[in-house]
């Protein structure tokens, strides 16, 4: 099954880029493709052909149109990001409102309702967490999560869920995070062998 792992972190030796790369290593030889937003250089700015593209369901930008190819090359997307303000950070936020547009990841109009797009795609997430689980938990922020992110986006492009596997605690010191990591990406690489 190939697979497509989108991270979204300025720093290049970050956590994030390391669970993204043991994922990688952990799936079959040449399955796994990693886009590195920042490192590519992705535009995550929303602009007057975006909107454009998103009026007529086509005519999209030429990166957009390239992000596109790169996900319908892939059956699994894995989003391995740093919580930001307990969602995802700007870049990768924009990387899903330019590609995931109307007339590929979903249709609108025509008095028909939503259509889904991406039924052919599973997507996983692997969100790295400063905080642990019993916070997110106390403050709703689960709850938010899973509406957000899971039914707000999986869901409404048509998207099988995968795995959700938080990697908590990141930034604590005393947390056995290589075990934590080994957790997550055994968890998501099952998900996606199965």
């Amino acid at each position: 099954m190939a697979t497509l792992i989108v991270t979204a972190n300025p720093e290049p030796a970050s956590l994030t880029r390391a669970v993204a790369d043991r994922l990688a290593d952990a799936l079959p030889e040449g399955s796994a493709e990693i886009a590195d937003l920042t490192a590519e250089g992705f535009d995550p700015r929303w602009t007057t052909a975006d909107r454009h593209a998103y009026l007529v369901a086509g005519d999209y930008p030429d990166d957009v149109a390239a992000e596109m190819a790169r996900v319908d090359r892939n059956d699994h997307i894995v989003l391995v990001f740093p919580v930001y303000w307990w969602s995802m950070p700007g870049l990768l936020k924009g990387w899903i409102d330019r590609v995931f547009t109307n007339g590929w990841a979903y249709g609108v109009g025509d008095g028909v309702g939503i259509r889904p797009g991406l039924g052919r795609v599973t997507m996983h997430l692997i969100p790295i967490a400063g905080s642990d689980a019993a916070l997110y938990a106390r403050r709703g922020y689960d709850r938010s999560f899973e509406t957000q992110i899971t039914a707000g986006i999986i869901d409404y492009c048509g998207m099988t869920r995968g795995a959700t596997a938080f990697l908590y605690e990141s930034e604590e010191q005393g947390t056995d995070v290589p075990a934590a990591i080994d957790a997550v990406v055994a968890e998501v690489a099952a998900a996606i062998s199965a």
